[in-house]
């Protein structure tokens, strides 16, 4: 069952968005500011999308789609009542997938959560390139130079990650918050590890380091 995230801090506007989708067969979790809408996706992983008004308690909407970019690409659908172009353009950019601006219609968010959902499906089924190595998202399963790699669950998710955003340095919070899907506490020796382990399949394979340490920095793909 799909299920969605909404984030909306105005108890009536809330309650009504969760009776309507719960009526058309979805799951629906509700929260009422912008730190739980965090922790909410941090916590959930069967979260398939995300209904988020920008005006919020504790934390705005638009600092709610930047955390959440930081280790989740969950679609978001804004609904606000800020209606100007800037404003629109500004979350675009943030990462959000869609813009709703209040007053709203059911109907017409239902459609758009549809249409969201199926692009979404669309790009996660899906092979990632680079260099030598193939990534299937679909099948989970990684190729380099033509042979298929046995890889753990977390190897996997870091490289994923990586091939995902080939031009981004990631920290090790970066990396840590994104596949342990926990909180970062400092602890260095669990990402270096993994990396260590990563590279060594993809040189044994490639003959090559694709991973680039940036001292004091993180790690990226050598483009």
């Amino acid at each position: 069952m799909i299920k969605i995230l909404i984030v909306e801090d105005d108890n009536e506007i809330n309650r009504l968005m969760k009776d309507y989708f719960m009526s058309k067969g979805y799951d629906v979790i509700c929260v009422f500011d912008g730190i739980k809408a965090v922790s909410a996706v941090r916590s959930d992983k069967d979260i398939s999308i995300i209904l988020l008004d920008l005006m919020l308690p504790f934390q705005s909407g638009d600092r709610v789609i930047q955390k959440i970019r930081e280790f989740s690409d969950l679609p978001v659908i804004v609904i606000s009542a800020k209606d100007t172009i800037q404003t629109k353009i500004d979350v675009i950019r943030l990462g959000a997938d869609d813009y709703v601006t209040k007053p709203f219609d059911l109907d017409e968010i239902l459609v758009r959560v549809e249409a969201v959902l199926r692009r979404s499906k669309m790009l996660n089924n899906k092979k990632l390139t680079f260099q030598d190595i193939s990534l299937d998202t679909q099948t989970k399963t990684v190729t380099i130079s033509g042979n298929i790699v046995e890889m753990t669950a977390t190897e996997y998710g870091i490289l994923e990650l990586m091939m995902s955003n080939p031009t981004k340095l990631f920290s090790k919070a970066n990396i840590f918050e994104s596949v342990w899907n926990e909180d970062y506490l400092g602890d260095d020796s669990t990402v270096k590890v993994h990396i260590s382990n990563l590279r060594n399949k993809i040189k044994k394979y490639s003959g090559k380091d694709y991973i680039e340490t940036v001292w004091g920095m993180g790690y990226r793909l050598k483009i």
